[in-house]
């Protein structure tokens, strides 16, 4: 809980300015806290470098509507921890691809398909594991 806090503090405090996108009335913020598990050899500036050079600029080119961000705690209880930022434009956006529930519907099913080879490349890495929460802004 307190890492998805943490990275919530972080989003309202900076309000994605660095990019020149400001959060807006029913955007989505979605917190992924993330576990990195690499594979022997690999160190995480790799696994760092392929996510921000690859396997999000992949997403973005599949979800529309969406900007994904690779943040890491640098101080406090987070520290060294990586997390995901998912700035929506809408639930409308988000739903266009995912349940209810979470889970990919068929048109990100779609997307999916055409994303398994970026994730061959980076399951050569590691895997990682996260938790989410969807926040709407007010």
């Amino acid at each position: 809980m307190k890492k998805v806090i943490f990275l919530i503090t972080v989003i309202l405090l900076f309000g994605i300015t660095a990019t020149g996108q400001s959060l807006e009335k029913g955007n989505l913020v979605g917190t992924h806290v993330v576990t990195v598990d690499l594979k022997p050899g690999v160190t995480t500036e790799q696994w760092q470098t392929f996510i921000l050079e690859k396997y999000i600029p992949e997403l973005e080119k599949y979800y529309e509507g969406f900007k994904i961000f690779l943040v890491k705690g640098i101080r406090g209880p987070n520290i060294n921890s990586y997390g995901f930022l998912w700035v929506i434009k809408s639930e409308k956006h988000r739903d266009k691809y995912f349940q209810a529930d979470g889970e990919y519907n068929e048109q990100g099913l779609m997307i999916l398909e055409k994303l398994n080879p970026i994730m061959d490349e980076l399951e050569k890495l590691g895997t990682f594991t996260y938790e989410y929460t969807d926040w709407i802004v007010l």
